[in-house]
C-alpha cells in the first residue's frame, strides 16, 4: 500500500507533511511513473512572490504528476484509481477539460454543463442548505413574537409603569437569549462540532430550542421569563455558528454565497412568521390563564421551525470537509457524491479538498491555542476582523431595534395596537421578500460591493424615518405615519438585499479551516453581543433621545459602516474556502490605503468622468490572474504610446 507521505503535496519548503504535522524532505522516485507527489522537485515549490497568475496549488505540477497523486490517494482509501486520476487532472486545470484526452465525451459534457449551469445541482444540496438554515427561523420568530408580546407581558408581570427600572428590565428580558449567545453558547460551538459533528450539533440545538420556547410560554414572573429566554440562547448560539459553516462546506465555490445566505432568508422568514403569529394570537382572551394567554402563545410558537428541522436533519449528508478533517475520507467522498451531479465531480472536489487541507497543514489544536492564533497570525486576524466588521454593523445599522420594537415604534407614530402589528408584519414581509435579490447577486457582485452600496442608503432612510416624528401628528396624522412607514420600509428593503445576508456568509468563509469554528464563534458572539446591547438599550434610548435622536444615532453608524467596509473588508466571492490565504494576508494598512485610492479613482472616473487610469490590482490570487494580465497589457500599451 502507498505510504501516507506519498499522498501529501509538498510544502512550500519542498518537504511533505508527516503524519504528526512535521515536515520531511521529499525523496525523488525513479522515473517509472510510480504514484506519488513526492517525486516533485523542490524547486517547483519555490515560487516567486510575483507569480500572481498561478491557477491553484496543483498548477505547479505536470498533469501526469497530478494524476499519479490522484491514483495514490485512491489506493490509500480504496477508491477507483482511474476515476481519481482523471479527477486530479481536472482539479489542476478546471477549465481545460475539453483538451484532456483521457476524458470521455460524457465526462466532458457533464463538466461543460456544470460550467454553464452552476445552479444545476442535486436537489439534496438545496435541501441540505434549506433544512439547516431553517434553524434561523427560530431566532427570527423569537425576535418578533417577543415584539408582539411586548404589548402585553410587561403589564402582566408588573413592568408596565414606564419607570426607568421597568424600561431596563423589559430590555433585559427581550435580549436574554443573545446575552447567553455572546457570553457562553457561541463559544461552545468548537467543542460541540468536534464532538457531535455539524449535523449533530444542529439536531441537539433544535431539541433544546423547542423545550425552551415552551418553557418561556409557561413562566409567571419577569425573572422566570428572563431565565427561560436566557437558556434559549444555548440553542440559538451554536446553531447560528454551525449552520453557515455547514452550508459553506457543502456548497461549490461558485454558488457558495447564495446557499450560505439561506440563513438570512430563513431569519427573515422567521421574522415575518413571528408577526403572523402575533397577529393571530393578539385578540385571544385569557381563558383563565394567569397573566394572559395571547403572549404565551406568541412566545411558544417560536418552537415550530425547530420541530420541522428535527424531522429532516438526520437524513441530510454530513459536511464533507468536516468528515475529511476527521480522516473519514470514504464518508467524505460518499457525502460529495450526494451533493454533486457525477462521481467525477465528486472525486475532483474530494481530491482537491484533500490537497488543500494538506497545504493548510491542519492539525489538532487546543481550543485556546486556536483563539490565540486567530489573533496572532495575520491571515487569521484579518479574516476575524472582516467577520467582526460585518457582524458589528449588522446590529449597529439599526435593523434589530425595528425587529424587536417595531410595534412600539408604530404605536409612537400614532397607530392602534392592531394597525401597529399589521405595519410590523409589513416590515417582516419586506424583510423576507427582498432577501431574494441577494440570493442572485451576492456571488455576482460580491459581498463587499453590496455593503458599500447599502450603507449610505440605509443612513438616509433611517434619517427619513426619524425626522418624520417631527411632523405634527394632530395637523398631519396621515403624513406622519406614512413617512415613518416609508423610511422604515425602504431601509428594510436595502438591508435585506445587502447587510442582511452578507455577515453570516462572509464569516463562514473568511477563516482558515483549522480556526474556522472559533472564528465563526467569535463572529456570532460579536453579533449576539451587540444584539444584546441594542435590545437592552433601545427602550431607554427611545425614552431619553426621542425617536428622532434614536434613529439618528443608528443612521450615523451606517455612515461609519461604509468606511469600515471600505478599509477593512477584502472581497471573498468566487474563491474556494481554502484559497483565501492570499487575500487575507495583505496587511490591513496596505489594504486600507489601496481602497482609499481606489475610491478616489472611482469618483474621478464615474462621477467627474475623467480619463484616469485604474490602479494595479492589489491581490496576487490566481482568481485575479485575468485582471493582472489585463492591467499589465494596458500598462505595456501605455508605455509603448509614450
Amino acid at each position: 500500500m502507498t505510504s501516507t507521505e506519498d499522498l501529501k503535496p509538498p510544502t512550500s519548503e519542498g518537504g511533505v507533511l508527516a503524519g504528526d504535522g512535521t515536515t520531511t524532505t521529499a525523496v525523488p522516485h525513479a522515473e517509472d511513473g510510480s504514484s506519488s507527489s513526492s517525486f516533485i522537485d523542490k524547486e517547483k515549490m519555490e515560487l516567486d512572490d510575483d507569480a500572481a497568475a498561478a491557477e491553484n496549488v496543483l498548477s505547479n505540477y505536470t498533469e501526469e504528476e497530478v494524476m499519479n497523486m490522484g491514483r495514490a490517494y485512491a489506493r490509500e482509501h480504496n477508491f477507483d484509481e482511474e476515476l481519481f486520476a482523471k479527477a486530479a487532472a481536472i482539479a489542476r486545470s478546471p477549465t481545460q477539460f475539453n483538451s484532456m484526452q483521457h476524458l470521455s465525451d460524457e465526462d466532458k459534457a457533464s463538466l461543460y454543463h456544470e460550467e454553464q449551469h452552476p445552479w444545476s445541482l442535486p436537489k439534496k444540496l438545496y435541501w441540505l442548505a434549506a433544512t439547516a438554515s431553517m434553524a434561523a427561523a427560530v431566532q427570527g420568530m423569537d425576535e418578533t413574537v417577543i415584539n408582539g408580546a411586548n404589548l402585553y407581558y410587561p403589564d402582566a408581570m408588573g413592568l408596565g409603569s414606564g419607570s426607568d427600572r421597568d424600561t431596563w428590565l423589559i430590555g433585559l428580558v427581550n435580549c436574554a437569549p443573545y446575552l447567553c449567545c455572546a457570553t457562553i453558547s457561541c463559544w461552545m460551538t468548537d467543542f460541540m462540532n468536534t464532538k457531535f459533528s455539524r449535523r449533530g450539533t444542529i439536531f441537539i440545538c433544535c431539541i433544546w430550542g423547542t423545550l425552551c420556547c415552551i418553557w418561556s410560554a409557561l413562566t409567571n414572573t419577569w425573572w422566570h421569563l428572563f431565565i427561560a429566554r436566557f437558556f434559549l440562547g444555548f440553542a440559538i448560539g451554536p446553531n447560528s455558528t454551525t449552520v453557515p459553516v455547514y452550508s459553506s462546506e457543502s456548497a461549490p465555490a461558485r454558488i457558495r454565497g447564495a446557499l450560505v445566505m439561506n440563513w438570512q432568508i430563513w431569519t427573515a422568514f422567521g421574522i415575518m412568521l413571528g408577526y403572523v403569529f402575533s397577529l393571530a394570537f393578539y385578540t385571544i382572551s385569557d381563558h383563565g390563564i394567569g397573566e394572559g394567554l395571547n403572549w404565551r402563545l406568541m412566545v411558544g410558537s417560536a418552537c415550530l421551525p425547530s420541530i420541522a428541522i428535527l424531522a429532516q436533519i438526520p437524513f441530510c449528508p454530513e459536511s464533507p470537509r468536516w468528515l475529511m478533517g476527521k480522516g473519514r475520507h470514504e464518508d467524505a467522498f460518499k457525502s460529495l457524491t450526494e451533493l454533486r451531479n457525477t462521481p467525477l465531480q465528486a472525486a475532483r472536489d474530494c481530491f482537491y479538498m484533500h490537497v488543500l487541507l494538506m497545504e493548510e497543514q491542519t492539525t489538532q489544536m487546543p481550543f485556546f491555542k486556536k483563539i490565540i492564533e486567530m489573533f496572532t497570525v495575520r491571515r487569521n486576524r484579518n479574516g476575524a476582523l472582516g467577520a467582526w466588521v460585518c457582524m458589528f454593523m449588522q446590529q449597529f445599522c439599526g435593523i434589530n431595534v425595528i425587529a424587536y420594537y417595531s410595534s412600539t415604534i408604530f404605536r409612537e407614530s400614532g397607530f392602534s395596537v392592531r394597525d401597529s402589528l399589521i405595519a410590523s408584519w409589513g416590515f417582516g414581509m419586506l424583510n423576507w421578500v427582498f432577501a431574494a435579490p441577494a440570493f442572485f447577486v451576492i456571488d455576482k457582485f460580491g459581498r463587499r460591493t453590496l455593503l458599500l452600496f447599502a450603507f449610505p442608503m440605509m443612513c438616509g432612510f433611517l434619517l427619513l424615518a426619524g425626522f418624520a416624528f417631527w411632523i405634527d401628528q394632530e395637523a398631519h396624522p396621515d403624513a406622519r405615519v406614512g413617512v415613518i412607514c416609508l423610511g422604515i420600509y425602504l431601509f428594510t428593503i436595502v438591508y435585506s438585499s445587502s447587510e442582511g445576508p452578507v455577515p453570516f456568509t462572509y464569516s463562514a468563509e473568511c477563516a482558515a479551516l483549522y480556526v474556522r469554528d472559533v472564528t465563526m464563534s467569535f463572529a456570532t458572539a460579536t453579533c449576539w453581543f451587540f444584539n444584546f446591547i441594542l435590545s437592552l438599550t433601545w427602550p431607554s434610548m427611545l425614552k431619553k433621545f426621542k425617536p428622532q435622536g434614536a434613529f439618528g444615532w443608528y443612521a450615523a453608524w451606517n455612515g461609519i459602516g461604509f468606511f469600515m467596509v471600505l478599509w477593512l473588508l477584502p472581497e471573498t466571492k468566487g474563491l474556494t474556502l481554502e484559497e483565501l490565504d492570499d487575500i487575507f494576508d495583505v496587511p490591513t494598512y496596505k489594504h486600507a490605503a489601496y481602497q482609499t485610492k481606489a475610491l478616489g479613482v472611482w469618483f474621478q472616473r464615474s462621477i467627474l468622468r475623467k480619463d484616469v487610469p485604474e490602479l494595479p490590482p492589489l491581490y496576487k490570487s490566481h482568481r485575479m490572474a485575468i485582471k493582472n494580465a489585463k492591467w499589465e497589457a494596458d500598462k505595456t500599451n501605455t508605455e509603448h504610446v509614450e
